[in-house]
């Protein structure tokens, strides 16, 4: 006789058990990502198991556990809306968090939190949730305690990547940029609030300026329903559903659901194409710097996409601070081809979709973001390190020999010439030019209103809907469904979702061959000069010096 995979009876009601005690990752699984970081559920895996527990009559109850569940904005934002779609089905969720002030999470994790039906408070706890802040270091005197240089050049007065190198404070364009920032989060954050807890702007921003609050005051001021550790809340749930209800967890359930799927291959299919990391030239690697994006694996996406009569669209999920202003030519192309080609594609942006993150992204049908999402800049910075001083410090000189007048431009011990300064700002215009046109064309606006709006400035994805840059607000479930509508797929028809570049074993294990690396020594300060341009949420498109560029991301040698 043959058991049911979770009980005797499949008549047993069940009430979903959902683990964000810490992040959730976005992207492409990889084994040896999860061999590092331990087994962690993807943004889309609770996204698509609420959307199915909605569906599921067998599911009566969702609980969650929301001490740390993202990282950033947009994927706490995407998380609470699928708490609230899951929600419209009428069945209850309840969160629970033993604080909402631990591992510099509150905001994020109060914000999902009031997606739920019931937030549940570990009676020890509190609710320390603030508000918003944005702090920037600058490391120009560190620059200069090592005797290190930092020539760089940007398009335009927003683009505030170099300003970390070359700067000991905010400019007015960097302040400008990033109050606006913190202005927009802020008014999404009082209004998830408001919407969630029944109070209005003003009561809610108070609320913020009074905290942290310990749990009684917060159970007293309508913050969280509940004073309960995690045991009450999960008998809650399971009261809720029934005498006779158990608990299913998220991995338990996605597998019963990937088993019925597997059942149905006649589904219309979406590819689902994944941009993670920083944009270079190559295959999707892991780095010292983290996910690189390869252009290689991304067109290699596209173009199974196209070859696959099965596939009727594409959903691009974009997620990176920026890199190659090439690598992202090369997949803005791959983008076009394939709407060239009869596949729409949709754009989903994740917690970021900086400068080649959002060049990659501007030749889409449609491109969705999450309110929070720091979208841009439409911008170019391009430089070096001289780090002659800081050489002969530690003991290493250099000579060379060299043909052609700018055969060392790029040369760490010499500084650009005042002709190569010349033709550096020549290419930066160039490419700014050539980005500007490209989203005037793409998202067909007149190119002086992407020019206001350009000029290197980050902007919260609500903002950016606001100047055009963005079609709607959503995440996974949102770009899903305009796939649908795109494709003329009907919306209640159950989708095969085919994951694209099918890549191999090595590949997904991010193994490349080994290289040379120049100059051991400077590692660690080239590491940590190359992760000071990309921080914060200022990311772009970046040139440095190859051999430095080559030490940051583990000796690859790639462009």
């Amino acid at each position: 006789m043959r058991v049911p995979l979770f009980g005797r009876s499949r008549r047993r009601a069940w009430v979903l058990a959902v683990d964000l005690s810490r992040p959730v990752t976005d992207g492409p699984t990889d084994p040896l990502s999860q061999l590092v970081a331990g087994r962690r559920p993807s943004l889309r895996d609770v996204v698509e198991a609420l959307d199915e527990a909605a569906r599921d009559r067998r599911v009566r109850a969702v609980i969650a556990r929301v001490d740390a569940p993202a990282e950033n904005w947009a994927h706490a934002q995407e998380l609470r809306d699928a708490v609230v779609a899951f929600r419209a089905s009428g069945k209850p969720a309840i969160a629970h968090a033993q604080s909402f002030s631990e591992a510099g999470h509150a905001g994020l994790s109060y914000l999902v939190a009031t997606g739920f039906d019931q937030v549940h408070l570990q009676p020890s706890g509190e609710v320390g949730v603030t508000g918003v802040a944005m702090v920037q270091p600058f490391v120009a005197d560190l620059l200069d305690k090592l005797d290190v240089t930092a020539q760089f050049d940007h398009r335009r007065e927003y683009k505030t990547a170099k300003n970390v190198l070359t700067e000991r404070a905010f400019t007015d364009a960097h302040r400008e940029s990033f109050d606006r920032i913190v202005a927009s989060l802020y008014e999404q954050l009082l209004a998830a609030i408001g919407a969630g807890r029944g109070v209005d702007r003003d009561r809610a921003a108070a609320l913020l300026d009074r905290a942290p609050l310990a749990a009684e005051q917060a159970l007293a001021e309508g913050l969280v329903d509940r004073l309960a550790y995690r045991d009450e809340s999960v008998a809650t749930g399971i009261q809720l559903a029934g005498d006779h209800a158990r608990l299913v967890t998220l991995p338990r359930y996605l597998a019963s659901q990937h088993r019925r799927a597997r059942l149905h291959r006649r589904r219309p299919t979406i590819a689902l194409v994944h941009g993670h990391g920083i944009i270079q030239v190559g295959r999707n690697r892991l780095s010292s710097m983290g996910r690189v994006m390869g252009s290689d694996s991304v067109v290699a996406g596209f173009q199974q996409a196209m070859r696959d009569q099965r596939v009727r669209a594409v959903v691009f999920r974009v997620e990176s601070q920026g890199g190659s202003a090439v690598a992202s030519d090369a997949i803005w192309r791959a983008v076009t081809r394939a709407r060239e080609a009869g596949k729409p594609v949709v754009v989903s942006m994740g917690g970021v979709a900086g400068s080649g993150g959002y060049w990659v992204a501007m030749g889409a049908d449609r491109i969705l973001a999450g309110g929070g999402t720091i979208t841009g800049s439409i911008g170019v910075a391009y430089g070096k390190f001289v780090a002659r001083g800081l050489l002969e410090r530690l003991g290493i000189t250099t000579d060379e020999v060299h043909r052609g007048t700018n055969a060392l431009m790029l040369s760490t011990t010499e500084p650009f010439t005042e002709a190569q300064w010349d033709q550096v700002g020549a290419m930066l215009d160039h490419i700014y030019s050539e980005f500007v046109d490209k989203v005037a064309a793409g998202r067909r606006l007149d190119r002086t209103d992407v020019e206001r709006i350009a000029r290197g400035r980050i902007w919260t994805g609500a903002d950016a809907r606001e100047h055009g840059l963005v079609d709607e607000l959503g995440g996974y479930r949102a770009a899903f469904a305009v796939a649908r509508e795109l494709s003329g797929i009907a919306p209640d028809r159950r989708l095969r979702v085919r994951t694209l570049p099918v890549t191999s074993p090595a590949e997904r294990l991010g193994l490349r061959p080994p290289a040379d690396h120049e100059a051991r020594a400077l590692v660690g300060v080239v590491t940590s000069l190359m992760r000071a341009i990309r921080s914060g949420h200022s990311g772009g498109l970046v040139r440095t010096p190859d051999w430095a560029s080559r030490i940051a991301r583990g000796g690859d040698g790639s462009s």
